[in-house]
Order: structure tokens, then C-alpha cells, then sequence
């Protein structure tokens, strides 16, 4: 049976993408790899989201990545691993940049690939069941320069060289102590979770996230601030959103939001 990326909405504002393909343990195929692409820059246009949420299918795993059984057909030479890689990069970069906030609900194993896009994302949630690890050196192939970037970004140079060098699968709470995942939660409880973070988010005013997901991974980067990016700090108070936030504020309502 292949294997499909589905959207459902849980709740108005959030969308839960599914990587659905359990008898492999949620690997992507080609045309997963495609179809994610396609459906997040579909969600990133839509104005009236305020949170993404991306989890596998089934009790058995988030995702493992590549399916090993293409990898033939993908990796047989160094010129089809790099169209390989142009396929999966895009659909990472279109993870990192989309501009709602990102979470990944992890249950079970989130390993290769599967970690790797589960560092795209903005937030971390994980059952104490899950076990993560990116064992390439078994296979002989190295994360490339793309996807490695966010892994060392989120966890240290010293965590990314333990993963990738010792190959091991370790749990929930290794994870938690190296800020691979943020909140460890009982498995039972993971997806209630990650639909409270949701919700959390949703509540905030949306540009304000969008901002702030640009601001965090700017300042990643070490090139001196412009004036116009220190600027761009000041450019909340001339919205919609703020005079809505500041005023439910000060009359004890509960501000409604518009994204403008």
C-alpha cells in the first residue's frame, strides 16, 4: 500500500498534517516527499492558520525518512542522490520557512529523515515512548550540509557530532536533556498535547508569531543586524492586532485577533 501525506483540521486555525504510511513506519516515498512539499506551502499561503501540527500515523512511529527500499532508484550514484536531495531539501526548506508555527507531535520512532524534519519544525512534543536517532553510518551516507544545519542549530555541534558519529537510538529523555524536544509528555497524552500548544499559539496574535519565527532564525545567523531589520522590531505597532491586543488588555477581555 503506498503511502500518503493527509491534512485534517482538528480545529478552526490549526491544521494537523499526517504522514500516513504506518506498515512502513511512516517512510516517504517520492511522492510524500512531493506531497509535503505541496501541502505546506499550500497552508503557508492560507491566511486564516494559525498553527501546523505534523505527526505520523499509527502507535509505531513519527517517521524514519527515506524509503529504503527506493534507494536504488535514488541514491544508486552520486548524480541521482543529488536530485534525491534537491526533492527532500525543498520540502525541508519549505518546513522551515513556512510562516505559522510549526509543531511535531513525535510518538514512537523518529529517526533519519523523520528527525530530520521534526528539527524543522518550531516546537518539539514527544510521548515517553519515543525513540530517536539518525544511524546513516550503517548505511554509509552522510547528512548532507541542508539537513544537518538544523540539528546542530537546535541541539550543539557536540550533541549533532554524538548523534551522527555513535549512530545510536536513544530515548525520550536523552532528547529532553540535549533540547532536541521541548516537553516529553505519556504517550497516551501526546496528541491532547500538541492540540494544547496549538491552541496556545492560536490564541496570540498571528503576525506577532510570524515575527518572531523570523527574528529567532535571524539572529542564527551572524551577519551584523541592518537598521531596516532593527526596524522591522516597531513595525507591530502600527498593525490592527496590536490596538486589538492593548485594548482587550486594558477593558480584561479576551482580544480576537484579525492577522492585520
Amino acid at each position: 500500500m503506498a503511502g500518503t501525506v493527509r491534512v485534517e483540521t482538528p480545529e478552526p486555525g490549526i491544521a494537523r498534517v499526517v504522514f500516513d504510511h504506518p506498515e512502513r513506519l511512516n517512510a516517504l516515498s517520492n511522492a510524500m516527499w512531493d506531497a509535503l512539499r505541496e501541502i505546506i506551502a499550500a497552508l503557508d499561503a492560507d491566511e486564516s492558520l494559525r498553527c501546523v501540527i505534523l505527526t505520523g500515523a499509527g502507535e509505531r512511529a513519527f517517521g524514519v525518512g527515506a524509503d529504503i527500499s527506493e534507494f536504488e532508484q535514488n541514491r544508486g550514484d552520486v548524480e541521482r542522490a543529488r536530485a534525491y536531495a534537491a526533492r527532500t531539501h525543498s520540502a525541508l526548506a519549505a518546513l522551515q520557512s513556512c510562516r505559522h508555527p510549526v509543531i511535531a507531535a513525535i510518538r514512537g520512532l523518529c529517526v533519519g529523515g523523520g528527525l530530520e524534519l521534526a528539527c524543522c519544525a518550531d516546537l518539539r512534543i514527544c510521548g515517553e515512548g519515543a525513540r530517536f536517532g539518525i544511524p546513516v553510518k550503517r548505511l554509509g551516507l552522510v547528512v548532507a550540509l541542508d539537513e544537518m544545519r538544523p540539528l546542530v542549530e537546535l541541539v550543539g555541534p557536540a550533541n549533532a557530532l554524538q548523534i551522527v558519529l555513535e549512530g545510536e537510538i536513544f530515548p525520550a529523555g536523552e532528547a529532553l536533556r540535549m533540547g532536541l524536544v521541548n516537553r516529553v509528555v505519556p504517550d497516551a497524552e501526546l496528541a491532547e498535547a500538541a492540540l494544547a500548544s496549538a491552541r496556545r499559539i492560536a490564541e496570540g496574535a498571528p503576525l506577532v508569531a510570524r515575527w518572531h519565527k523570523r527574528f529567532v532564525r535571524r539572529l542564527l545567523d551572524p551577519r551584523p543586524l541592518t537598521e531596516a531589520e532593527r526596524d522591522e522590531s516597531f513595525a507591530c505597532f502600527g498593525t490592527e492586532d496590536y490596538r486589538i491586543g492593548y485594548r482587550a488588555f486594558l477593558a480584561k477581555e479576551t482580544p480576537v485577533f484579525v492577522g492585520r
